[in-house]
């Protein structure tokens, strides 16, 4: 089977491993297409995408189209799929597209469909407090993550699991659902559901706003809203004047007995905050120009004191029933 890979995310990285090495009695890599290399880093340094850096000295002819025109669906015929496979590409597939490999083209998306459809389903599902998440092996249609599903692989999330964690596990879970699944493409064997549209939920590109955290919601919830944004866009607070960013967090049921916000100082894992319902233990920070530390550590050198109140903001929604409105990265084509 001739297989064309198009994805640019880090999370495509060990199913690439899998097909150049073990999958290689499944699937045939004849190509990969992804994004343009982009200004990074703090001297906007124009860097390859983890996908295309991948295939560096590899042998694997690579296309980087600034727009899905004639000429990028001319190059994409000429190495003549069997199947396309599309992990976290970022772009909308055209039905000319999507119609090149005579076996269709398949999509691996992160969530366990109809839940979370769009742009950040591992971050969302891990902010929501979801006990386990998933990859989805649909057929695309052009609706927005609406195709009918072939298989899963489920995945759990641990309270202590930050969005890293899971797109770690979810990385090497794409490699039981293609082996499995790959072989039986194309044969009645492998048949796709339709999803129930009644239950589809939705999420979007999240953004630095998303961090804010309203300390009269249950510590759990806020828990899993720092979780779920470690390690962008981080959940933050303001300290003395000074933004400090959280990258884990956990919570305990007693009441705290003082006003949400209220520090009430720490144990051996973290700071301790009142909220509305519980006590938020923050147990890694990270001060500007600093680096994430374990809670302790980060203390010793930053003190907050016992009874300082941390301000409360308006925590933007992270998932709705119908689609959001689209918004565009910045320097995205």
């Amino acid at each position: 089977m001739r297989l064309v890979f198009m994805g640019s995310d880090p999370l495509a990285l060990p199913l690439l491993d899998w097909l150049a090495g073990e999958g290689r009695s499944v699937a045939e890599l004849v190509g990969v297409v992804t994004g343009l290399d982009r200004p990074s880093g703090r001297g906007q340094v124009v860097r390859p995408n983890a996908v295309k850096a991948w295939t560096e000295g590899r042998g694997v002819p690579v296309l980087q189209p600034a727009k899905l025109d004639g000429e990028a669906y001319q190059a994409v015929s000429a190495l003549r799929p069997d199947v396309n496979l599309v992990v976290a590409y970022g772009r909308i597939l055209k039905d000319d597209f999507i119609a090149i490999p005579r076996l269709g083209t398949l999509n691996l998306h992160a969530s366990l469909l109809p839940l979370y459809r769009g742009a950040s389903p591992i971050q969302t599902a891990v902010a929501s407090g979801d006990s386990e998440t998933g990859l989805s092996l649909m057929r695309i249609v052009r609706e927005l993550d609406a195709g009918p599903v072939a298989d899963v692989e489920r995945v759990p999330i641990g309270l202590l699991d930050t969005a890293a964690d899971v797109e770690d596990k979810l990385a090497q879970a794409a490699i039981p659902l293609l082996a499995r699944a790959l072989p039986l493409v194309g044969t009645a064997e492998l048949s796709f559901r339709p999803q129930d549209a009644s239950r589809a939920t939705f999420c979007r590109r999240h953004e630095k706003a998303d961090g804010a955290l309203d300390f009269s919601a249950p510590a759990a919830e806020l828990a899993a809203r720092i979780n779920g944004l470690h390690p962008w866009p981080s959940a933050s607070l303001d300290v003395a004047g000074s933004p400090v960013k959280l990258g884990l967090a956990d919570s305990m049921g007693a009441d705290p007995g003082a006003p949400a916000g209220t520090v009430l100082g720490a144990d051996a894992l973290g700071l301790l905050v009142a909220s509305g319902a519980g006590t938020l233990r923050i147990r890694r920070l990270q001060r500007p120009g600093g680096r994430m530390l374990e809670a302790p550590e980060f203390l010793r050198g930053f003190p907050v004191a016992q009874g300082t109140v941390l301000e409360s903001r308006p925590m933007p929604k992270l998932v709705g029933t119908t689609p959001f409105p689209y918004r565009p990265q910045r320097g995205a084509a």
